[in-house]
């Protein structure tokens, strides 16, 4: 699995893609997974500043995530429990008016299925975001993916990206607090111990 990460940290195939972008930067893949990890984080793609620091999550967004997970950094952190991968290793960039590129579809394409053999059988998937969603369970809505929460645990939970534009969804949404959170949080203890 040591060999998987290190070629995808070397991998340059959206080269071109990222350079047309308002950013113009090259690709720099931040592959954070090892064989024994038992809880999966599967997001959309590294920000800026993740692009930055090499580190998944490392923004506000990782913040509140493992805050929504109950988990300190060193324990976000370790590689041998946690593994984070996202549908696309690298920022995609920004386009002309500052928003946010989708995660480009090569990326999953080309690494998704052999990190996920690479890894097994998860037992808990933490699902950030509509297009890891839509990776793993097919077509939907955001919005009622997380609301059908129970349909999934406790093997799965789909949960609204943590970024600061989903703030006035959680003001909307308190039942994600009050009931989605405990379940997660005691979820991922569990699997955790």
């Amino acid at each position: 699995m040591g060999d998987l990460a290190t070629t995808i940290a070397g991998c340059r195939i959206c080269a071109d893609r990222f350079a047309a972008t308002a950013t113009a930067h090259s690709p720099r893949p931040v592959p954070w997974f090892r064989a024994g990890a038992r809880l999966l984080i599967a997001g959309q793609a590294p920000g800026a500043r993740v692009h930055d620091s090499g580190r998944p999550f490392d923004d506000a967004s990782g913040e509140r995530l493992r805050d929504w997970l109950g988990l300190e950094r060193p324990q976000f952190y370790d590689r041998t429990r946690v593994a984070i991968v996202p549908m696309a290793f690298c920022f995609p960039g920004y386009n002309a008016r500052g928003a946010d590129l989708p995660p480009p579809a090569i990326c999953a394409q080309t690494w998704r299925g052999q990190v996920m053999a690479a890894l097994g059988d998860m037992p808990l998937t933490v699902l950030v975001g509509g297009h890891a969603m839509r990776w793993h369970l097919g077509a939907g809505r955001v919005d009622d993916r997380v609301r059908a929460w129970r349909d999934h645990a406790p093997r799965v939970f789909p949960l609204p990206h943590p970024s600061w534009r989903n703030t006035a969804w959680l003001r909307r949404n308190p039942w994600f607090e009050a009931k989605v959170l405990p379940a997660l949080r005691a979820r991922v203890q569990e699997v955790l111990a």
